[in-house]
């Protein structure tokens, strides 16, 4: 009995281990693309606020609402053109993917930015998943 006790206490603390992994691997990948790859006239100060914004979008990340810079002004309380500009350089080094969307009205379009595929299948190799061949 003390066996099987044991695999679903380690079982448990495994599955408990996991999203602080997860944000771990996440914070260490965008940290890394940031710092290690500045943009031409770049300030340091831009890297640090775009390493915030990405942690802001990894807590919106799935929660079904889609990521748009009026959420993410009401979230940080940057300004409407401070977003846009720290996320500009974050799609064009192709952590975030912009799309166009409706608004929260439903009436006319928004921008709606979510991570990158790319950064999500890595993040999926860092915590196990198996690799594909030639996909």
């Amino acid at each position: 009995m003390s066996g099987k006790h044991d695999r679903d206490q380690r079982a448990a603390s495994a599955a408990a281990f996991r999203p602080m992994q997860v944000e771990l691997s996440f914070s260490t990948i965008t940290i890394n693309q940031i710092l290690a790859n500045p943009l031409e006239g770049e300030t340091p100060t831009a890297r640090v606020k775009q390493i915030a914004v990405m942690m802001v979008v990894a807590r919106l990340h799935g929660d079904g609402l889609p990521v748009t810079l009026t959420r993410l002004t009401e979230i940080t309380g940057l300004t409407r053109s401070g977003i846009a500009q720290t996320i500009g350089p974050l799609v064009k080094r192709g952590l975030l993917v912009e799309e166009m969307g409706k608004n929260a009205m439903g009436r006319g379009m928004a921008r709606q930015f979510k991570m990158s595929p790319t950064l999500l299948q890595t993040l999926d190799l860092m915590m196990g998943s198996p690799i594909e061949n030639g996909k």
